[in-house]
C-alpha cells in the first residue's frame, strides 16, 4: 500500500497537468472525438490491452497481473456541458460555449495515472484491472449501457466508481449502502388550445392558463400521491409560450424531470401525470402530447462492496471522515454496471479549505480542489490492490 502511495505523489503534477489539459479542451456527450483517442493513446504508452470506440465513444483499458485472478473495473466518465465558462483561470476551457462544469475533467486524470502506476506495480498483481472511460454521463440515454452491451464489463467481478464532489470539504469521503443516487426521468409535454385576440378571451383557449394550471397541481403529485416514506420530485424546468404581448398563445410546451428511488413510484408518476394532463386539458377543453422518457436507474450500492470501500478509505492518512450520506436526487448512469456486477460509487471530498463556499457542479465558475484527485486514486488503487489480494 505504501508503494501505491508514494508512486501516487510522485505522479500528482502530471495528474494535474492532464486534467487542466483535458480542462481546456472539453467535449459535449456524445460529441467526444479528440478526449477518447487522447486516453486510448495514454494506455496504449503504459502498454495496456485498448478497445476503442466501445458503445459509441468509449475506451476500455485492461491491465493483466503478473498472476492470474479476479478482474476489478474502475470506471471514468468524460464528457462535458454546453456552459460558458466564467472562471478566470489560465487553463480555461477554448471550446467556446463547452465547459468541464463536473469534475469530469478530474475524473480522467484521476484513472489515467492510477493506471500508470499500477502498471508499475504489475508484477505484484494477482488478477486484472479493466479501465472503463466512459462518454456521454450527462446526456441520457448515457455511454454506460451502451458500452455494458458492448461487453466492457465481461469476466469483470467487481466495479468501483466515485465523483469528486466540490460541495464536501476535501478530506471527507461520502458512502451509502443502497440507494445513493436517483432515477433520472424526463418528460415533454405539449398543450394545444386555441389561440385569440387578447381582448376577446371567450373565442379563444388559452394554453397558458391551462399550463399553468396543470404546473400547480402538478406539486400535488408528491405531497398527496406518494406515500411520505418514499423519496420523490417532479420539477417542470422548461415552460414556453412564445406570443406577441397582446394574443392569447394556443400552443405551451412543457419540459420537466422526475427523481425517484423505488420502481413502483417512479411508474405510478409517469401515470399519475398523464392522468392529471388529461384531466386539466379535458376540463379547460384543450388537447395535449404527452412523452415520457426513461432515464438513467437509480444507482444501488452494494452493502459489501460498500462496506469493503469506506474500510480502506478509513486507513488511508490523507481521509478525515467517511461518512454515510444522504441519497442524493442527482442521476448518474453509473446504475446500469450495479445492474450486471456487484460494486459501490462514492463521493470523494474536493471543497477547497480556503473557499467560504463552492460553486455547484453545472455552475459557470464550478472548479475543484485537485487534491481531491490524489485522494480518490489513492482509494479506487487501494480498494483495487486489497480486493485482488483478499480474493486471489
Amino acid at each position: 500500500m505504501n508503494q501505491l502511495k508514494t508512486k501516487l505523489q510522485e505522479s500528482f503534477e502530471e495528474m494535474v497537468i492532464i486534467r487542466r489539459y483535458l480542462h481546456e479542451y472539453p467535449e459535449l456527450s456524445h460529441e467526444e472525438v479528440h478526449t477518447p483517442i487522447y486516453i486510448a493513446n495514454f494506455h496504449r504508452e503504459l502498454g495496456l490491452e485498448v478497445r476503442e470506440q466501445v458503445g459509441g465513444r468509449g475506451v476500455v483499458a485492461t491491465l493483466r497481473g503478473a498472476k492470474p485472478g479476479k478482474t476489478v473495473a474502475l470506471r471514468a466518465d468524460f464528457d462535458g456541458l454546453a456552459i460558458n465558462e466564467l472562471n478566470d483561470i489560465p487553463y480555461k476551457s477554448k471550446n467556446d460555449g463547452i465547459m468541464h462544469a463536473c469534475g469530469h475533467d478530474g475524473h480522467t486524470a484521476t484513472l489515467l495515472v492510477l493506471a500508470k502506476v499500477l502498471t508499475e506495480m504489475q508484477e505484484e498483481l494477482v488478477g486484472n484491472v479493466v479501465f472503463i472511460h466512459q462518454h456521454a454521463e450527462e446526456l441520457a440515454p448515457g455511454g454506460a449501457k451502451a458500452m455494458i452491451e458492448d461487453g466492457c464489463l465481461e469476466g469483470v467481478d467487481v466495479i468501483y466508481g466515485t465523483h469528486l464532489w466540490a460541495p464536501t470539504p476535501l478530506g471527507d469521503v461520502l458512502v451509502r449502502e443502497g440507494a445513493i443516487m436517483a432515477a433520472a426521468d424526463r418528460f415533454e409535454i405539449t398543450i394545444q388550445g386555441k389561440g385569440g385576440h387578447g381582448a376577446e378571451p371567450q373565442h379563444s383557449v388559452d394554453a397558458i392558463v391551462i399550463g399553468s394550471h396543470f404546473v400547480t397541481q402538478l406539486q400535488t403529485l408528491v405531497s398527496r400521491r406518494i406515500a411520505p416514506l418514499y423519496s420523490a420530485v417532479v420539477t417542470v424546468g422548461h415552460f414556453e409560450a412564445i406570443n406577441p404581448f397582446n394574443v392569447i398563445a394556443d400552443t405551451v410546451k412543457l419540459k420537466g424531470t422526475v427523481r425517484t428511488f423505488d420502481e413502483n413510484v417512479r411508474q405510478q408518476i409517469k401515470q399519475e401525470i398523464e392522468q392529471l394532463l388529461q384531466a386539466t386539458c379535458t376540463g379547460m377543453h384543450a388537447t395535449y402530447k404527452y412523452e415520457y422518457f426513461d432515464g438513467y436507474p437509480p444507482v444501488i450500492n452494494h452493502a459489501e462492496d460498500t462496506q469493503f470501500v469506506a474500510q480502506v478509505a478509513e486507513q488511508i492518512d490523507v481521509v478525515k471522515n467517511v461518512q454515510k450520506c444522504p441519497p442524493f436526487m442527482i442521476g448518474e448512469d453509473f446504475g446500469y454496471y450495479m445492474q450486471h456486477v456487484p460494486g459501490t460509487f462514492f463521493f470523494t471530498g474536493a471543497k477547497d479549505p480556503c473557499w467560504d463556499q463552492a460553486y455547484p457542479h453545472h455552475h459557470g465558475r464550478f472548479n475543484f480542489d485537485e487534491r481531491a484527485m490524489l485522494i480518490a486514486a489513492q482509494i479506487l488503487g487501494e480498494a483495487t490492490v486489497a480486493y485482488l489480494t483478499k480474493n486471489n
